[in-house]
């Protein structure tokens, strides 16, 4: 069904825990061959579309993050599950970020997801592999503002030329296209290692930081190559500079990334 019909969403980011995510306070408690989830989670992609949801619960507080514990949810098959608002967003606006509300969800103790108690090795697990899917998200955003913005360099002249024509822009454009160019290969290396088993986890942080930053700074450029009209809507540049912004928050803040990165640095020196 989830591959054919219905649309599934990650839900772990709470009101109380968002980058220190292990701070969860949805609780799953156990009653026979049941649990009874209770809680609400934030910013939850796809939420209101999505039939199917992957939810972090925590079945034992006193344990903390070893409590966490991955429940799938079919709300086609469990009563409780609600949307209790939709984020009006800056950016990625063609997707809905919900509020949702688990109300005594009762699931069969078969749908837990793995083990009890191993929901945060899942979750850590899924957002490592998802930042190589954000920074491929991020590549697509900086080359589309290029693909729109480069045309129009050569369409407008200013001075009797073209203004893609002026060094001042050349040198621009120039180091915006390496700089795109360099995250795609971050982002198509550590692509390579998942795929190929092997570690990944550096390379897809260095990737995801890396691919957004240059997604907000080639957009931001574009907007400012096309002049007015790269202010305007109808232009249609400006979206990608408000989608690029996502790139630094979800899916592990950009100073998650540095942490993440820096720990990597320090064992790569420290270690005998």
């Amino acid at each position: 069904s989830l591959a054919t019909e219905s649309i599934g969403s990650f839900c772990l980011t709470e009101p109380s825990s968002g980058s220190d995510a292990f701070a969860l306070k949805t609780k799953a408690e156990k009653k026979g061959n049941e649990y009874v989830i209770s809680g609400s989670k934030i910013y939850i992609t796809s939420g209101r579309e999505s039939d199917i949801f992957l939810v972090m619960a925590n079945v034992d507080p006193s344990k903390g993050y070893k409590g966490i514990t991955c429940f799938a949810v079919d709300a086609s098959e469990s009563a409780g599950v609600s949307v209790g608002g939709l984020e009006k967003k800056l950016g990625i606006r063609a997707s809905s970020t919900a509020t949702l509300n688990f109300d005594n969800v009762v699931v069969p103790a078969k749908n837990v997801v793995g083990e009890v108690g191993k929901g945060y090795k899942i979750a850590i697990e899924t957002l490592n592999e998802g930042r190589i899917g954000i920074a491929g998200q991020m590549v697509g955003i900086a080359q589309g503002a290029l693909d729109i913005a480069m045309p129009y360099l050569f369409e407008r002249k200013q001075f009797g030329q073209f203004i893609g024509d002026f060094q001042g822009m050349q040198f621009q454009y120039a180091q915006a296209n390496l700089d795109v160019q360099a995250a795609r290969l971050l982002t198509y290396n550590a692509g390579r290692k998942k795929m190929a088993g092997l570690p990944f986890v550096e390379d897809a942080a260095m990737a995801k930081l890396f691919a957004s930053q240059v997604a907000e700074r080639v957009a931001s450029k574009a907007i400012e190559w096309c002049g007015g009209i790269g202010f305007s809507r109808e232009f249609g540049v400006e979206r990608f500079y408000r989608d690029a912004k996502i790139g630094a928050i979800y899916e592990g803040t950009t100073n998650i990334q540095l942490h993440t990165l820096a720990k990597f640095m320090k064992d790569n020196y420290t270690k005998k």
